[in-house]
């Protein structure tokens, strides 16, 4: 009884139509979904990538849940790798993710692709109704703002930087209870 459940949900995801940050999703995970949103909004000038800053442009929303949370998480200019830490782990990213696990498309666990995703991912590619970022991510993109942004957005791990305050925090106070009165040089040498 259990194969056949596998195989009848098996059929019925190869038979869901994706939409495009389903195939992103697939491809790489939440992160590619963030980069794909950045890139569209951005070529669509709906968003403003200077740098490491990105704003949302005046204009209406769009209509997908990711693209919405994008612009409305960026209304003033911010730091896009906050933007993008933050939208990673937004509920709008994360349904991708659950709705791909419950049509058997990528793990339950981790969220990795199943062989049937992996199937369907690689079919949206021969299919090349997609742009090429969705599969390849910003470095297919032709150098540039955009490309350079979304790439240096993405580099940083969401926690790194607030690990990194902490430790230098710790060696900060380690470093006021340690002055022994000894300094770095100098000092004791042999006698003739």
């Amino acid at each position: 009884m259990r194969m056949y459940f596998r195989r009848a949900t098996t059929a019925v995801a190869g038979r869901r139509a994706l939409g495009v940050y389903d195939v992103a999703y697939l491809a790489g995970g939440a992160r590619r979904v963030v980069e794909c949103a950045m890139i569209a909004l951005a070529e669509g000038g709906l968003l403003r990538l200077r740098a490491s800053r990105v704003q949302a442009v005046d204009g209406e929303l769009p209509e997908h849940p990711v693209e919405r949370a994008l612009i409305t998480a960026c209304l003033r200019s911010r730091g896009a790798a906050a933007v993008c830490a933050e939208l990673r782990e937004s509920p709008e990213v994360e349904e991708i993710g659950e709705r791909l696990a419950e049509w058997g498309l990528v793990t339950r666990a981790r969220h990795l692709p199943t062989r049937v995703g992996r199937q369907r991912l690689q079919t949206a590619e021969e299919d090349g109704s997609l742009p090429d970022y969705v599969f390849g991510g910003p470095e297919v993109l032709p150098k540039g703002t955009v490309q350079r942004s979304v790439t240096e957005a993405q580099l940083v791990p969401s926690t790194l930087g607030r690990t990194l305050i902490r430790m230098g925090k710790a060696l900060e106070h380690d470093s006021d209870h340690f002055d022994s009165g000894f300094g770095c040089g100098g000092g004791g040498g042999g006698s003739d």
